[in-house]
């Protein structure tokens, strides 16, 4: 090897600086070489997982590797809180990831899973083919059927302790109000559902007995705090108004009966069906409220389980203030017992900019994991800044495939691609199945070639994005 002639001016640079200076660096000879031959010496990178110990959700775009994710796992080590926000458009696999990371949680033995479910097709829920799988029945809340032989939850159940169920009553009254309660209307309740409790022993106490008790209030209600009959009537009489909608109004025998015996609090997989239920109707957030409530106190128990509460449509949650402040509460109550709440929202800006700003922070706060579908750039943006997004996820966003999403685990945010097994294939992807035709089938292929360039195409921007980041970093 001949080595090439340096020129006497920079030998004797070199050598008066090694004299001053000491020398400070080595000389390495220039080496030629191939990108092929290079990459074995200067490895890629990808951002660090989230262990080995879990449910597997899929793959990771940018590196291929697989993406497994575990509330229960990860709690206390690298999750502050175990519950999860998903966020995202129709159509972009939303659904897809609920159904699957429910089936594979309940391959646990110590997991049990409450849906709230909120849509449907057919007549039934969405989710009830997962139910038929697990030989579950769902509790199908539908006042038309009600009446006859319909499920029944009784806001008054013994099982619900008396402060649970004044607390309950309180937040039905306030959701269909629109308001809070003032301190008389809150007077006559109180003393209403005290008498009807320590009065009725011999059976349930009902919606019935309360609305009986505020319009004719006995005469010991008064005297407890020294004002006359007719003012502790009229006080109760709005909220006798309310109360008679769920016992004789659009509501009627869903809450106005002793709670439906036979409901399994045991099964692995609870589904409430509430797809009969006009979703931008009072009736929705008054229901979350009540079956919120309801497992609070029934449900939930100190045995070690490891429960899952999934609710679908959740912006009629965050975005009634009296039911955030419920459902707040239950996340905190529940954390210490084991609870992951799971709350799927089309858009942010649904419950951000709603009447319930305050209590949907306090929530989303809570939400230590937050999973991003597609969505429109001006959303993006605005889901972003809420959520605290680096800027390369933000610029991602729009341009998501169905089955990729951006993912943020207190943080670690990844690009992740969903995958579904061929048997979970025919209870997630329920309205394909609805609408497929024979003809679509030859369209598989050209869709999963689709699918792979997509996903080609968002690896190389996310490495492209993280190239960029970096130099301007180093800049």
């Amino acid at each position: 090897m001949v080595m090439a002639m340096r020129d006497p001016l920079s030998v004797l640079t070199d050598a008066f600086t090694a004299f001053l200076f000491g020398k400070v660096e080595t000389t390495r000879l220039p080496v030629r070489t191939s990108t092929g031959q290079a990459q074995a010496v200067y490895l890629p990178t990808a951002a660090p997982g989230l262990g080995d110990s879990g449910v597997i959700i899929g793959r990771e775009v940018y590196s291929g590797k697989g993406y497994i994710y575990d509330p229960f796992q990860l709690y206390g080590q690298q999750l502050p809180a175990p519950h999860w926000l998903v966020l995202g458009e129709s159509g972009n696999g939303k659904s897809a990831l609920e159904k699957t990371y429910v089936l594979r949680q309940l391959r646990f033995r110590d997991r049990q899973v409450v849906v709230l479910d909120a849509q449907g097709e057919d007549g039934v829920g969405e989710w009830n083919l997962v139910a038929q799988e697990m030989g579950i029945t769902p509790i199908r809340l539908d006042p038309t059927a009600a009446l006859d032989t319909g499920i029944r939850l009784n806001p008054l159940d013994p099982s619900i302790t008396s402060t649970g169920q004044l607390a309950l009553l309180r937040t039905i009254i306030e959701v269909a109000m629109g308001h809070g309660l003032d301190e008389r209307s809150g007077f006559a309740l109180k003393v209403a559902h005290a008498y009807v409790n320590t009065q009725i022993t011999d059976r349930q106490p009902v919606l019935t007995d309360i609305v009986e008790q505020l319009r004719h209030p006995k005469p010991e209600s008064a005297e407890a705090m020294n004002v006359a009959l007719d003012d502790v009537r009229a006080w109760g009489l709005d909220v006798a108004l309310v109360l008679d909608r769920l016992v004789d109004g659009d509501l009627r025998g869903m809450f106005d009966g002793p709670t439906t015996v036979g409901i399994d609090l045991d099964a692995p997989l609870i589904v409430f069906d509430l797809s009969h239920i006009d979703r931008n109707s009072i009736a929705m957030p008054i229901l979350m409220a009540i079956v919120g409530v309801w497992l609070e106190h029934t449900w939930i128990r100190p045995d070690r389980k490891k429960r899952i509460f999934l609710v679908e449509e959740a912006w009629h949650i965050i975005n009634s203030p009296f039911v955030a402040q419920l459902f707040q509460r239950l996340l905190k109550f529940g954390r210490r017992l084991g609870l992951s709440f799971v709350a799927v929202v089309h858009h942010l800006s649904d419950v951000v900019d709603g009447a319930a700003a305050k209590e949907a922070a306090a929530i989303l706060k809570m939400a230590s994991t937050r999973t991003i579908y597609a969505q429109k750039a001006d959303e993006a943006r605005a889901t972003g800044r809420v959520l605290g997004l680096p800027r390369w996820a933000v610029e991602i966003i729009p341009t998501l495939t169905p089955g990729i999403a951006v993912w943020d685990v207190n943080g670690n945010v990844q690009v992740v691609k969903h995958l579904v097994t061929e048997s979970e294939r025919p209870l997630v992807f329920t309205d394909r199945a609805m609408t497929e035709s024979a003809s679509s089938v030859h369209e598989d292929d050209a869709l999963r070639a689709a699918e792979r360039e997509a996903e080609q195409r968002a690896a190389a921007f996310v490495e492209q994005r993280l190239t960029d980041e970096s130099e301007s970093t180093v800049a």
